[in-house]
């Protein structure tokens, strides 16, 4: 992990890097098949703990990964969103993934928006995507709403290379110039 690990507060939520009290309600996320339908498919307990490890690793290796969000007021753990560049991956990501019970709160586009404005702060990207399912009307909502527009459809790479998804993204400076309109 990051000797100096991040930790970015919104209005309503909390970012930082996970920990293993999250796990309960990442496998919780995982084993609801249809919160989970457009990232995977559902998994059992085991497979969503190994899927759990990728984003701590990811901070130990890469110095960055996705945020565990959770809730300000209860302290509930809500979701994940933040950077994620696997090897291989379309580019660099700032992707998003929720449990059902957070849905429509507007918790995606807050944590989406720390998130990226986090990514380009500090890891000097020059473009931001989100992989997105096409089948995904929330996220591609989000997604726009976020001033992102659909650039090209691809493959992800192995294990996932018979997914094929919308890559959605933007400039920093398409970002920056609309930053404003978002607060």
């Amino acid at each position: 992990m990051r000797s100096d690990p991040p930790r970015i507060e919104t209005a309503r939520l909390i970012l930082r890097q996970p920990a293993a009290a999250d796990f309960e309600g990442y496998a919780q996320m995982f084993a609801d098949a249809d919160n989970v339908r457009h990232i995977g498919g559902q998994l059992a307990r085991g497979a969503a703990w190994r899927r759990f490890l990728q984003m701590p690793g990811a901070w130990m290796v890469q110095g960055f990964a996705m945020f565990s969000v959770i809730d300000k007021a209860s302290g509930e753990w809500l979701g994940q969103a933040g950077p994620w560049q696997p090897d291989g991956w379309p580019g660099s990501e700032v992707g998003w993934s929720f449990r059902r019970s957070a849905w429509g709160q507007g918790y995606a586009r807050e944590a989406a928006t720390a998130s990226i404005d986090w990514a380009f702060a500090n890891l000097g990207w020059t473009d931001v995507i989100h992989c997105i399912d096409s089948e995904n009307a929330p996220s591609q909502a989000l997604a726009t709403r976020l001033g992102s527009r659909i650039l090209r459809r691809t493959n992800l790479p192995a294990p996932f290379e018979d997914a094929i998804v919308d890559v959605w993204g933007q400039t920093r400076e398409e970002w920056l110039a609309r930053r404003s309109e978002l607060s």
